[in-house]
């Protein structure tokens, strides 16, 4: 399958997916609080979502081949939960890091976004982990631009991980999206510059690192959609839809609440 080049007016539809995107998470940010629970910061979304913006929400009931459906409307991963947390009955408790992963699909369109919170106050390794994958999602953003190369973005990612002495998830990369959920190309968080399919103007992919304060072994649980650390160190991710523009990138998933870029982007 080719990379899909979106015209102006598709473009269009893709903001407005994206942002709504975002607002959901500007939305249940004061709900992320110690005591609740994952399945209640589902439902709330799922509210908002359906409720309010007069969206779908895109993973629930979701089956790509050889899944069972996804059973609920957002992903929370907690801790050492890597990606694809089922919300359910558990209390987030203080000190927690947690993801909430939210894609929208709007008028057959899809916006897809996560960020990570701290509940309470987490402890400094946890915090510091939080900081360093945003500063790798977009130290991957930097490098999008016309006539670049996909390995470009990982290239950036892994140096920056792993000079802070982390590692990268290999198994799960960003990915095109439209009016598909996932689709061409895949966008590696590691890898080399100059290699890999070159960018171009109308490209719309995430960028979404999932970065462990341990090694980077993962493991499924049972429930077939849950991935965690082996070696149980926390794991952290943030991401955002972006689109090759002709002069570099715009991203698409900001919102008001959105948290600003680290300095060295606004630079």
């Amino acid at each position: 399958m080719s990379i899909v080049i979106k015209s102006a007016e598709e473009i269009a539809h893709m903001r407005v997916a994206c942002r709504l995107a975002s607002e959901v998470l500007d939305y249940i940010t004061p709900f992320v609080q110690p005591g609740v629970t994952t399945g209640e910061l589902d439902r709330l979304c799922h509210d908002y979502m359906v409720d309010v913006q007069g969206c779908i929400p895109a993973p629930l009931d979701y089956a790509p081949p050889g899944h069972k459906p996804y059973p609920k409307s957002i992903c929370t991963s907690v801790n050492h939960q890597v990606c694809h947390g089922v919300p359910g009955d558990k209390k987030l408790k203080a000190g927690d890091i947690v993801n909430l992963d939210i894609t929208t699909i709007k008028d057959g369109w899809h916006g897809d976004t996560s960020r990570m919170y701290a509940v309470g106050e987490a402890a400094i390794q946890a915090r510091r982990l939080n900081e360093v994958t945003y500063e790798c999602m977009w130290k991957g953003i930097e490098r999008v631009r016309p006539g670049g190369h996909f390995g470009d973005i990982g290239e950036a990612i892994q140096q920056h991980a792993e000079a802070a002495g982390y590692s990268v998830v290999r198994e799960f990369c960003g990915h095109g999206i439209g009016r598909a959920f996932h689709e061409e190309p895949q966008v590696l968080h590691y890898g080399k510059a100059g290699t890999g399919e070159v960018m171009q103007p109308g490209m719309i992919f995430t960028i979404e690192p999932m970065i462990n304060a341990g090694r980077r072994d993962i493991r499924m649980l049972g429930d077939g959609w849950t991935v965690v650390t082996k070696d149980h160190s926390l794991s952290a991710q943030w991401e955002h839809t972006v689109l090759v523009t002709e002069t570099g990138w715009e991203v698409l998933t900001l919102s008001d609440g959105a948290p600003p870029p680290p300095v060295f982007v606004r630079a």
